[in-house]
């Protein structure tokens, strides 16, 4: 137990590698194959133990960024509630038997259906930390535009199952020589072969080769899956304005963070002049751009009608709205030039739980009085955020969908936006409470995921970096650094068409992971079968 314990820890390790801002994609696969090598033949018990290992590896490190202000039990807790889900992987992985020819596909299913219940429960769920989130840089990547992110994870997982299988004949190969010159009563008990597993080692290149041919061109096949970056053009400008301080108390100093992003924006407009530039079709300002409600307070709104006069454009503003009453909105808002009011408003569908707001505020208050750090939660809106802005010269419109924040990492929300007619994405965060970790690079890794699944230009915007402009085949334009100023502009292309992942919407999710739970159901009956 304790050799298949350490795999597990090992395997978590490597996957955590593959995530940004270690960014050894390609680790992904064999941490997974070590995981399924742990598990493999164990029974849903001590397989849901040494899964559960393998997902406390991989959570720890990752989800350092919970306790960078408030401690390490936020992390802790929040890195054992992730890895309990990996209780599932393994009690799966465990009853199915490895040298069966679907053990591969079912290591894949596994992974699918834990990434799904972790992505929906508890109070929504905590989609981070998905494996297709670190392999934006991978051909992998490309999967998403036919299935998206369960997708991507499905063939990384699947991958992995043929090296796990293949890494196991090998081994045992290793070792029969040995094993055949002792008599069977005589072998110690983890010696002694199942009686599932031949004896006899098959033909070297049917039992590892195959494997590992499987795996590689379940890696090579993405690279043919075109990813169309064409159609009409929008030139987007993102500001990213810096903070006072980084920490929770980023905007205790009243109206500084506004002012550093009017003030830059103002700037910007000012070179565009100079230097007869194209004005921007529109001017993405990040989440909390605006420490004070502009629509209570007359300064605020004044400060940013100046900004918006200057560069003429429409400008989508970030902003805490202190209704309704005793609660808060976390919001995006529109403003046109020469308009005195926003446009157009998108309230945050997904406030983050423990973040924006504490559910069974009295129960947790009784563990932990760093709930209260929380003072008045965030209530969230109910209609999808489309942005519809008209351009001049009869140039297409740009329709900007928003995902604030945490909201980039789930499927449904961005989605929407593509199917109301989104051909932008928008993703305004507010990183400065999460300081100089990796927080800032895992979502924009995301951000770039999306780009793939959707066929959509995304702009990722902080307040803080990090902040880049993408194009819908993931690849980064402009790359800024943390706790700095900075000004992002592109000719973004504004693609019309949707992928099939967005047609398909959850479907490849669930539908795998309901022939996932049949197919674990018929390995238990047969365990037991074979037990009696």
């Amino acid at each position: 137990m304790l050799a298949r314990s350490l795999l597990a820890v090992i395997g978590g390790l490597l996957l955590w590698c593959a995530q940004p801002s270690v960014d050894l994609w390609y680790l992904a696969p064999f941490g997974i194959a070590l995981i399924a090598l742990s598990t493999r033949g164990t029974g849903p018990g001590k397989g849901a133990f040494v899964g559960f290992l393998g997902g406390m590896a991989f959570m720890i490190p990752l989800l350092s960024w919970a306790g960078v202000y408030v401690g390490p039990g936020p992390w802790m807790a929040l890195s054992l509630l992730e890895g309990l889900y990996f209780l599932v992987l393994g009690a799966c992985a465990g009853v199915v038997a490895w040298r069966d020819r679907s053990y591969p596909w079912l290591v894949g299913g596994s992974w699918v259906l834990m990434e799904l219940l972790r992505s929906t429960t508890p109070f929504g769920g905590f989609p981070w930390a998905r494996v297709a989130f670190g392999q934006a840089d991978a051909p992998f990547a490309r999967v998403a535009s036919l299935a998206g992110a369960p997708g991507v994870t499905f063939v990384v997982a699947v991958c992995g199952g043929f090296l796990a299988v293949g890494t196991a004949h090998l081994l045992r190969r290793c070792r029969q020589p040995v094993m055949d010159r002792i008599p069977a009563r005589l072998r110690p008990p983890s010696a002694v072969m199942s009686e599932e597993v031949p004896e006899v080692p098959g033909p070297f290149f049917r039992e590892v080769g195959v494997p590992g041919v499987a795996a590689l061109a379940l890696a090579l096949a993405p690279l043919a899956i075109p990813l169309p970056v064409d159609g009409p053009t929008a030139r987007v400008m993102a500001i990213q304005g810096n903070v006072p301080q980084a920490g929770l108390d980023f905007n205790a100093q009243r109206r500084a963070v506004l002012d550093n992003h009017a003030t830059l924006t103002e700037r910007a407009a000012l070179k565009i002049r100079a230097k007869g530039e194209r004005t921007p079709d529109v001017v993405l300002w990040p989440e909390n751009s605006s420490d004070i409600d502009p629509l209570r307070h007359e300064d605020a709104a004044t400060r940013i009608r100046s900004a918006v006069d200057a560069i003429d454009a429409p400008v989508v503003v970030g902003a805490v709205l202190t209704e309704p009453a005793d609660k808060l909105t976390n919001a995006a808002l529109v403003y046109l030039p020469g308009q005195e009011r926003p446009s157009q408003r998108y309230d945050k569908r997904h406030p983050v739980p423990f973040g924006e707001y504490i559910p069974y505020r009295s129960f947790f208050r009784a563990l932990s009085d760093k709930v209260d750090l929380v003072r008045r939660d965030f209530v969230g809106g109910n209609e999808v955020g489309v942005f519809r802005l008209p351009r001049q010269g009869g140039d297409p419109g740009v329709a900007v969908g928003a995902n604030i924040c945490f909201e980039v990492a789930y499927d449904g929300l961005v989605r929407d936006g593509v199917r109301d007619g989104a051909n932008l994405i928008m993703v305004p965060t507010n990183n400065a409470t999460f300081g100089y970790t990796d927080e800032s690079v895992q979502q924009l890794a995301i951000s770039r995921l999306r780009a793939i699944e959707h066929g959509r230009s995304v702009a990722h915007i902080s307040n803080v970096g990090v902040s880049s402009l993408i194009t819908p085949d993931g690849v980064t334009h402009g790359w800024t650094g943390l706790f700095e100023e900075a000004v992002l502009t592109e000719d973004l292309p504004l693609r019309h068409q949707r992928t099939i992942a967005t047609e398909l919407g959850d479907l490849p999710a669930y539908g795998t992971s309901v022939l996932t739970i049949l197919a674990v159901i018929v390995a238990l009956a047969r365990r037991r079968r074979r037990m009696a």
